[in-house]
């Protein structure tokens, strides 16, 4: 892979901007990343932050809703979003032509929104929907109930927050939720393609000038601060219901995203659960044949890491099964082998090189890069840390950061046996 040049600014207008060149792409993409998400919500108006990410494009002081689709299409722009526990995302990758007047109109929605009262009140009545929905989905329902454990009560909320707080919100909430926290300031860029790095920069601070928030306090610098502390409680949470399969999710803190023992730790969850050759999946589902589905995986907010494994079993097999998972863990760092570590170096390492050649997952890299390091990190650096990474490194970390505090939830028809 050739060299990256990253350019990274502070712009005039407090935008964060950073601008990968890639040199004979034909596309463009970006991420525009507000530092406000689950998190900021007020906490009788659980969702709110769903709904401020899902009506914000319905409408704006110069377009209809139909009116600014018809534009980003025109453009035959992609674009997308999404809202997360300390931020939402803005996505779209186009043709380099029409940067311009995608940013533009990228900086008009998020400038001058109108909220209409109509699709506020359509918006909170899909999400009481999708919310119902997640009693037919058991996996994606046991991962809401398990975040207030893994994460505390403010960082461990559920975008769809409940029934009740989402019948609370109203149009004028949706409103004081985006002039709080949407400014410039509070406004991460990350720009990647065929750009030219000074003409981007001068348009973004172009569209941005003077998109001040109404409070100055939520207007912290991105990056001077780590992201609201998480708070991990330990213990066994049972949730009945009614299932042919047992579901349980098991959670113990892991590394921020920025420590330096976070490369030994994707190490070790791909010798763990990353793959069919991971141990989970060997041991746990073909050797033994206990559950459906098995896996193990990362989740980080900016403050810190939880670490995760989850099976579904049948009900009669979820004390052995929970028994097993843990021993997988236990062993790990007495027999893990460098053939293990080689093998998982090589999966995640190819995933990077493969995503490095879609330009809008090197946007997402680069967005996330911002928001974890607080700067541009290149896919080499990174790489290099992976591959640095020895048994006795894992070991170590194994060592440093055992699973002896344990959030455990189980979703299905019988709690787990002796797990306190």
């Amino acid at each position: 892979m050739a060299t990256e040049s990253t350019e990274h600014r502070r712009l005039a207008c407090g935008v964060e901007l950073a601008v990968l060149p890639l040199e004979g792409r034909r596309t463009v993409a970006y991420e525009i990343r507000v530092l406000a998400g689950i998190s900021d919500e007020p906490e009788e108006l659980g969702g709110l932050a769903r709904i401020v990410e899902e009506t914000i494009s319905k409408g704006t002081q110069q377009r209809s809703a139909q009116e600014l689709t018809d534009a980003f299409d025109a453009l035959g722009a992609q674009v997308s979003s999404g809202v997360g526990r300390e931020s939402m995302v803005f996505r779209c990758s186009c043709l380099p032509e029409y940067l311009d007047h995608a940013l533009g109109l990228h900086a008009e929605m998020l400038r001058t929104p109108i909220f209409p009262e109509e699709y506020c009140e359509v918006a909170v009545e899909l999400a009481i929907q999708d919310l119902l929905s997640l009693e037919d989905e058991p996996g994606e329902l046991a991962r809401k109930l398990i975040g207030p454990h893994a994460y505390g009560p403010r960082l461990g909320r559920h975008e769809l927050g409940c029934e009740e707080s989402l019948r609370r919100i109203r149009r004028e909430q949706v409103v004081d939720y985006w002039k709080h926290h949407f400014t410039a300031r509070r406004l991460q860029i990350s720009l990647g393609g065929a750009v030219d790095i000074d003409k981007a920069s001068a348009r973004i601070d172009q569209l941005f000038t003077g998109f001040d928030s109404t409070d100055d306090s939520t207007g912290n610098a991105p990056g001077t601060t780590p992201g609201r502390a998480a708070e991990f409680t330990p213990g066994a949470h049972h949730h009945h219901k009614e299932l042919e399969q047992q579901h349980i999710l098991i959670c113990w803190p892991g590394v921020a995203v920025r420590d330096d023992a976070y490369p030994v730790e994707r190490i070790a969850l791909g010798v763990l659960g990353e793959g069919m050759s991971s141990r989970l999946f060997t041991e746990v589902r073909e050797k033994q044949g206990l559950v459906y589905w098995v896996g193990a995986w990362d989740e980080h907010p900016r403050s810190g890491g939880r670490l995760f494994m989850g099976a579904s079993t049948m009900p009669a097999r979820c004390d052995q099964t929970y028994r097993t998972l843990l021993r997988e863990v236990d062993r790990l760092e007495e027999d893990v082998t460098a053939e293990e570590i080689e093998r998982a170096k090589i999966s995640i390492i190819a995933k990077t090189q493969t995503h490095g050649d879609i330009t809008r997952a090197r946007v997402s890299e680069l967005s996330s890069d911002l928001y974890f390091h607080g700067r541009p990190v290149s896919i080499a650096e990174k790489n290099a840390k992976l591959s640095a990474v020895t048994v006795e490194d894992v070991r170590k970390y194994l060592r440093n950061h055992p699973r002896d505090r344990l959030c455990v939830l189980t979703l299905g028809p019988r709690p787990l046996e002796g797990v306190v």
